[in-house]
């Protein structure tokens, strides 16, 4: 009987479905990427139908989940893999995991966006909100990169630039907060978009979790919880620096 070509002792059947649950893996991302592009459009377009089809394609990205989850259950029973392989189908189960909880928040600005379709748009349009979803949507599209290469340099970045994010959400949240104070007309609007804005937050969250699999999938180590030195020499090795330790804030804080 021919065997793997990865591990040598398993058999082609089992290489096959290792690649069937990875290739589920990035439709289940293609999608949820949809979900947040067809969000953001239809906050800046104003346009009701395509937010209430996010609302309900929110149901296939559950079912991906519980799909993939279901085979992952399967090939732990029956093939009780180890190493590389076992740390492969954790990956995954954590990934479908941070996946799901995308296409929640993906789901929650559409709903945010049909909120504010009955109110006043701002002379800005969101643009600022736009923009942010557009750097959250890229993190995501990297974090799926990295995850389908095993490329741990992509990851590393992905985590860098969700501090962008992070720093970027917090200066739109104080202007929209001053909005407010100025005007106690644009309360429930300003709020609608807060709500909006965390949502895109907490997309790129989701995205370093990912890229934070990847490493553990690749390195063999948990960079949870970690700073990002101490991430980047979990990756590159012992005295390597970040290229603008000055200008990076550190994760954890």
């Amino acid at each position: 009987m021919e065997k793997m070509r990865l591990s040598g002792h398993y058999l082609e059947h089992y290489d096959e479905e290792l690649e069937g649950v990875r290739n589920r893996v990035l439709a289940m991302g293609g999608l949820v990427e949809k979900q947040i592009a067809d969000a953001i459009a239809a906050l800046g377009d104003n346009d009701i139908y395509l937010a209430e089809q996010v609302v309900k394609q929110d149901a296939r990205v559950n079912g991906f989940e519980v799909m993939i989850d279901e085979h992952c259950s399967q090939i732990l029973a029956r093939h009780q893999p180890t190493a590389s392989d076992l740390r492969f189908v954790i990956a995954v189960i954590k990934t479908i995991t941070d996946l799901e909880r995308i296409g929640d928040q993906a789901k929650h600005i559409a709903s945010m966006a049909l909120h504010l379709a009955e109110k006043d748009r701002p002379k800005n349009g969101y643009s600022d909100v736009l923009a942010l979803g557009e750097q959250a949507l890229h993190l995501v599209h990297d974090a799926l990169d990295a995850f389908a290469r095993m490329d741990v340099g992509t990851a590393l970045q992905v985590v860098r630039e969700d501090v962008n994010v992070d720093r970027a959400y917090e200066s739109i949240v104080r202007q929209h907060i001053t909005f407010m104070m100025e005007d106690p007309r644009t309360i429930t609007r300003a709020l609608d978009v807060i709500w909006a804005l965390r949502s895109i937050e907490r997309i790129g969250d989701h995205a370093r979790n990912m890229c934070e699999y990847v490493i553990y999938l690749v390195k063999g180590k948990d960079v949870r919880h970690v700073t990002l030195e101490e991430m980047q020499q979990a990756v590159l090795g012992e005295g390597h620096t970040l290229e603008n330790p000055e200008n990076t804030p550190d994760p954890k804080n």
